[in-house]
């Protein structure tokens, strides 16, 4: 599939990866919907891409609201070829921290954006695909999700972070699989550190030491290069299942 020929759902596309990802589909040609909770960033995203472009205000655990906006998508766009899923949240919590045990809402919370959100998404968006017309290659669709190298090598703090990433890692393949018979492909791209909003908040001395944890390159990625693996996974049919690392061959240390 033509990344011009891209009629995408992006999840948490109103900022970070999502929104450099959106950025992409554009500038070559295709057209998004952006699922997102900040009204104000998407809107304004809306009108700076024109109309190429729908932002719904959305919560990706919310069953009826996501089941609306698909079907708005799905009318918006004319049909839905492509999902990508990075809405997410992260947290640092240990299990036995000085203020006393894990909050296990907090727990739960991270576990239903990240992973309940992001199969809420997968399902909704292939009962949509699997109506498509197949294109010249059997293809009906295609669906990204994030993941983190937090899946494989968590660090202290991150039980409930890495969980929810595992979670995305474990569920690509079983759906690949299931989905095969549709035309629909399943991939997940986990990134490492990666220059994000969250990352704002860090002074720029603190931003540069992360940086130069990375072997190479050694610094922060930039979210048009997750943009241009969203693209390479779009076009290439044979990427299918599995999850690639994006992470400059960072292995992260316990802490």
């Amino acid at each position: 599939m033509q990344i011009q020929y891209t009629k995408a759902i992006v999840t948490g596309g109103a900022s970070g990866l999502g929104e450099a990802t959106v950025r992409n589909i554009i500038k070559k040609g295709g057209r998004a919907v952006i699922f997102d909770q900040s009204a104000e960033r998407g809107l304004q995203l809306q009108t700076e891409l024109g109309e190429a472009v729908l932002f719904l205000k959305t919560d990706v655990t919310e069953e009826a609201a996501i089941q609306k906006a698909v079907q708005k998508a799905v009318e918006f766009l004319g049909e839905v070829n492509t999902v990508v899923n990075c809405a997410g949240i992260g947290i640092a919590e240990k299990v036995l921290g000085r203020k006393g045990v894990h909050d296990l809402s907090l727990f739960s919370r991270v576990i239903n954006i990240n992973l309940i959100g992001s199969f809420n998404v997968i399902r909704l968006a292939a009962e949509a695909m699997v109506k498509n017309d197949a294109n010249e290659q059997n293809e009906r669709g295609v669906i990204i999700n994030t993941a983190s190298v937090a899946a494989f090598e968590g660090q202290i703090g991150q039980a409930a972070y890495s969980a929810s990433k595992g979670g995305i890692v474990g569920m690509t393949l079983p759906i690949a699989r299931e989905l095969s018979r549709y035309g629909i492909r399943v991939m997940t791209i986990a990134p490492g550190l990666f220059h994000t909003p969250m990352f704002d908040t860090l002074p720029e001395e603190a931003r540069d030491a992360l940086g130069k944890m990375v072997p190479f390159p050694p610094r922060l990625g930039f979210p048009n290069e997750y943009a241009q693996l969203v693209q390479s996974i779009i076009e290439n049919p044979m990427l299918n299942g599995e999850t690639i690392r994006l992470d400059g061959a960072i292995r992260m240390q316990p802490k």
